[in-house]
Order: structure tokens, then sequence, then C-alpha cells
């Protein structure tokens, strides 16, 4: 299975998630809403301030980062969405109908420059890709993100220092020393490294110069 192959797979993977379990975190594959929220919390150091900002979601499901916001006092002026998964997407515009405060799409190029981007949970599931190529694509995909935002982006990984009988060949597993050193060297000398929250993962915080 050539990387293209494996990412349609991963389309198919979620979309029948979702057609699954619907606008739950189950749908988006997480085990329950309190993990989803703890990781959630952490995404939201990046951000300066609690209001007058937009945000880009990469790999936005339906919504969900944007009704954790309005559940927290964060008061953002604009959410844009991003998903591979159509029916993710149609699912968003439903729940957030106000179409000058969120927008929604499968192309990162219909989707404004916003203040912050975040990623949640985006880069877990590889499926049958090599950990070489989906490393790659974790790159490519954070050298997108950073040139679609002004101020700066967080995004999560499962780690590499997971319990090893724990550890599962369909998931990607990061190594947060690499992910550190290249948004250092390619994004900004400011960026913060958290691994400490309990959990099989840490989020990395890149704020730009």
């Amino acid at each position: 299975m050539d990387f293209d192959e494996n990412f349609e797979a991963v389309r198919a993977y979620f979309g029948q998630k979702f057609k699954t379990y619907g606008a739950t975190p189950q749908g988006v594959d997480w085990k329950s809403t309190q993990v989803h929220e703890l990781r959630m919390k952490q995404l939201t150091r990046i951000f300066n301030q609690p209001a007058g900002f937009t945000i880009l979601d990469y790999g936005c499901g339906y919504g969900a980062f944007a009704d954790y916001l309005d559940a927290n006092g964060y008061h953002y002026d604009q959410f844009f969405g991003l998903d591979i998964v159509e029916t993710m997407i149609q699912k968003g515009r439903e729940l957030h109908p106000d179409t000058q405060r969120f927008k929604f799409s499968t192309r990162l190029v219909d989707l404004p420059v916003a203040d912050y981007a975040i990623a949640c949970g985006v880069f877990n599931n590889k499926l049958e890709a090599s950990y070489q190529d989906w490393s790659q694509h974790v790159l490519s995909s954070l050298n997108e993100m950073s040139e679609h935002c002004k101020y700066g982006f967080s995004s999560n990984f499962l780690t590499q220092y997971s319990d090893p009988e724990r550890m599962r060949a369909d998931l990607y597993y990061a190594d947060p020393c690499f992910l550190f050193d290249y948004c250092k060297t390619h994004f900004s000398r400011n960026v913060a490294l958290l691994h400490d929250y309990e959990l099989y993962d840490f989020t990395l915080l890149v704020r730009k110069n």
C-alpha cells in the first residue's frame, strides 16, 4: 500500500467511526470526553489571550474544540475547521451555523490564515503507513500549520515513551525530542514541550518569533 492509498484508508477509518458513533468523542476516535478535554486543555496554552483571536483547527472533526473553548471562557472571533472527512465537516457546519464566526472545509486553501492553529490527535493513526512515511507527513503538516497561522500553533502526539507492551503497530508514536528540535530549528526559538499530564502523549507549543 503506497502512502496515498494509506491516507485514503485513514479517511475511511475516521469516516466509519463517525458513521458509527456520530458527534461524540468516540466518533473521532477518542476514548472518553475526559481524556479528550485533558488533551484540548494542553493545546489552549498556546493562546496569549482569552479573547479576540482567530483559530484554525487542523483536523477539526465536528468542531468539538470550538465547543470546548466556548464552555471554558475563550471568546474567540472566528473558528476555521479543516478535516479530511466530508461528513464531519457537514456536521460541523450543522452544529455551528453562524457562518460569520465558523468556517469548515476539507481544503486548507479555502480557509483564512488564523492567529493560532491547533491539531488534536490528528497524527495518531498511521494504519499501515511506514514510520518514515508518516513522519514525513507529520513534518509536512506542521509546516502547513505554521504557514497558516500568525502567532503560533500547538499539536499533540502519542509518545515513544509509551509502555512497549501497550504500543500498537497501527498507531504513530512520535519522538518528542526530535519534534522539539525540528520546531526549534525550523519555526521558532520559542518552543515548549509538555509531557507531564499523565497520558501517553505530549504536546508541542510553538510561539512564532
